[in-house]
């Protein structure tokens, strides 16, 4: 009998170490002043790996390895990340710097170099400080307990104001597998990929060809879905390691239960791409743009993200401004096929627009709404069967504030 949907769900603990077999640790070693800067992520044995990356021309020392080995093993067994400098534009010693956190991470677990991911996040443009990065690789002890898990999702961190981590469950072959993940994130955000860094793992038993395919669907609508600031950033990742430590039959495309896993995936995946979007610098709200009637998925996600992704919109929303016309502006200068007479627009449960025709409603109402921690905008656009969603947060006074004196 084929699983369905029903047999997955959101469970507790919501940490990266709640699957079989994954352990992690974070620590402060000097890279900031006092908050925690060094992580490690390790699974008992080789895991299968995919890995989406930043479209960024620009790309850093530690994605470079970590793409290096992504192409070279398939497998990948632990991941190393620091945040407060994100070795970027740091030339030849960048790389220099970003292989010795592989290796020295390596010999710390007795694995090969090839199966060590590296990752780093903070300022751009300064040489990495080696030597307290590397006393602290020696210190971590990764552990299975919650307590390493919280460490691992705080050290990653940057601007971000609150830890991000999710975790579901489903039913594969009759076993139970989980798949957990935790992201940081806040500015420089729109993904393809973008200031952010999303470390999933799952027990489930999956090769990476079709780990890779996966995550790669996923990701275009989650990870990729998600705007704060328009900036693609030169160093982020989403990795996804599954160490088959659930003993299921291995999961391929032809597996009853293959999409089972692919829809628990978006739903961590979705989790963590609201999580970023909503604590995005300075943020008071999430927006979540939902498209209909596109002539395809591709363009209603297109302008879902040009809604979400407009300074006025999100100036609008922050200023609980019930100005729709910037709403219904995004989405023509979108790119997308759009016919303005067919165009109809609710905010909440309030329709503003319809059949491109300005429609009466409660000015007080609407306000009221718009003060709401979440904010939603339906775009129907009559024009085939495509829908897509986006995700993104207001513009605030604090965005500035954060932004200009990041480095002071």
């Amino acid at each position: 009998m084929t699983t369905t949907v029903s047999v997955m769900k959101r469970i507790s603990g919501n940490n990266i170490v709640s699957p079989l077999g994954f352990k992690a640790a974070g620590i402060h070693c000097g890279i900031k002043y006092k908050k925690h800067d060094l992580a490690l992520l390790v699974s008992e044995v080789p895991a299968s790996v995919a890995g989406v990356f930043t479209t960024n021309a620009v790309q850093a020392a530690p994605l470079l390895v970590t793409k290096e080995a992504v192409k070279k093993m398939g497998k990948m067994q632990a991941i190393i990340i620091n945040s407060g400098n994100a070795n970027a534009c740091t030339g030849k010693q960048g790389m220099v710097d970003a292989r010795l956190m592989q290796v020295e991470t390596a010999e710390k677990l007795g694995i090969s170099p090839n199966l060590v991911g590296v990752a780093s996040t903070g300022v751009i443009g300064e040489l990495m400080r080696m030597e307290p990065i590397v006393k602290g690789i020696h210190k971590l002890e990764p552990n299975s307990q919650l307590e390493g898990s919280i460490h691992f999702s705080q050290a990653i961190l940057t601007t971000d104001t609150i830890t991000k981590n999710t975790a579901y469950c489903a039913l594969i072959d009759g076993k139970e597998i989980i798949i957990a993940g935790t992201a940081k994130g806040s500015g420089m955000i729109n993904p393809n990929m973008a200031t952010m860094l999303g470390f999933i793992t799952t027990d489930a038993n999956v090769e990476s060809v079709h780990l890779q395919a996966a995550l790669k669907s996923v990701t275009n609508l989650t990870f990729n879905a998600i705007t704060v600031d328009g900036d693609t950033s030169t160093n982020d990742m989403v990795l996804l390691l599954a160490n088959g430590m659930a003993g299921n039959v291995t999961l391929t495309p032809a597996h009853p239960d293959w999409e089972v896993f692919v829809q628990a995936l978006h739903a961590v995946s979705q989790d963590l791409a609201k999580m970023i979007a909503k604590d995005g610098e300075g943020a008071t709200k999430l927006i979540e743009a939902e498209v209909k009637g596109a002539v395809s998925d591709e363009e209603a996600r297109k302008i879902a993200k040009t809604v979400v992704g407009s300074p006025l919109v999100k100036t609008a929303v922050f200023g609980c401004d019930a100005n729709w016309g910037r709403i219904i502006a995004a989405v023509g200068y979108s790119g997308a096929t759009v016919d303005p007479d067919a165009i109809s627009i609710q905010i909440g449960k309030i329709t503003v627009v319809e059949k491109g025709e300005p429609i009466e409603y409660s000015e007080e109402k609407l306000i009221s709404y718009l003060k709401q921690p979440e904010v939603k905008i339906v775009v129907q656009l009559s024009q085939g069967s495509g829908q897509g969603k986006a995700w993104g947060c207001d513009l605030t006074y604090d965005y500035v504030q954060i932004n200009a004196t990041y480095r002071s």
